[in-house]
């Protein structure tokens, strides 16, 4: 894998028939959605994709699938986030065998770490894991923030190659990328979780995003990291209104925390890109009220035949 990995890697939801069975239909047509949308690599089992309600036998259904409808296309990334060191190991050793291009980790959340022992828990996963690493910063779901200075540190294994940052914070971004670039490390990948901000992240060193609404329009946001890599500010500033828009109208329509991932599957589903909505337990789809405000977000904007109508 070429370093630093740039460009819109969106997390992909995973399409599911119950709470046992990935929905492979929906995956191939999801996958080749993408694809054809121009993105630059897959993210599963991230948030979006939610890891920690699935099974492990979904986990593993949904990395051997990937792999094999992604046919050598894309980089696939995979999320090994867990509470247990030795099962981040194991999915990491089907993603390698999957033919995965490299691994996503969040701190293991529960009990929350400190910053050295955060340090050193990715000291000794690092070194057993068979593909390159990205930090991934999520702090309102772990409990944990990554120093920039931890990020700096952990930068010194040349398996870590980036850091996939979910925290909203920009200045944050500029505070890790800052640390990074003066510990000597020129080739650390940095994407931005946020589509709200993935734009100003990229026109400012970093390298590209891992946003959610690229499931439902992925020319979007493959055309604001194009639009901020040629320092493109009017172009950047009309796409910034529909991702704007897509953020405000189907993000927060639930009254929960999970209302995002509710929103995304369910507009998914009106869009046809993927059959059902089904979310995995503890969580449920939306029901028929919520789903309306969904398809009369998607009415307001401009879409022909499933698509933005923008370009």
């Amino acid at each position: 894998m070429e370093q630093p990995l740039c460009g819109i890697i969106p997390p992909l939801v995973t399409p599911l028939i119950d709470n046992e069975h990935v929905d492979v239909k929906s995956l191939e047509r999801l996958i080749n959605h993408l694809t054809e949308g121009g993105v630059h690599g897959l993210f599963i089992l991230g948030t979006t994709g939610e890891e920690q309600s699935l099974s492990y036998r979904v986990r593993q259904q949904m990395i051997r699938e990937t792999c094999r409808l992604n046919a050598g296309r894309l980089p696939v990334l995979v999320c090994i986030t867990d509470t247990s060191i030795v099962e981040s190991i194991n999915l990491a050793r089907i993603a390698v065998e999957c033919g995965a291009t490299g691994l996503v980790s969040a701190p293991p959340y529960y009990f929350a770490t400190g910053q050295p022992e955060l340090a050193q828990f990715y000291e000794e996963l690092v070194p057993q894991l068979p593909l390159p690493v990205f930090l991934y910063n999520m702090p309102s779901h772990v409990k944990v923030n990554f120093a920039p200075a931890t990020v700096a540190r952990l930068a010194q294994m040349p398996q870590v190659v980036g850091l996939k940052d979910s925290s909203a914070n920009a200045v944050y971004f500029q505070s890790v990328m800052f640390a990074v670039q003066e510990s000597g490390r020129q080739d650390f990948a940095m994407l931005c979780g946020p589509e709200e901000i993935t734009g100003e992240c990229v026109l400012m060193g970093g390298h590209g995003g891992i946003n959610g609404g690229a499931n439902m329009f992925p020319e979007l946001y493959v055309a604001m990291y194009n639009a901020a890599l040629k320092q493109d500010i009017a172009e950047m500033r009309r796409l910034q209104y529909y991702i704007m828009k897509i953020s405000s109208s189907i993000y927060n329509i639930g009254k929960h925390g999970s209302s995002y991932l509710k929103g995304l599957k369910c507009a998914c589903s009106l869009l046809g890109v993927i059959d059902d909505d089904f979310v995995a337990s503890p969580f449920y789809k939306f029901n028929q009220p919520e789903r309306d405000k969904v398809r009369q977000a998607l009415e307001a904007l401009p879409i022909r035949n499933g698509k933005l109508d923008i370009f």
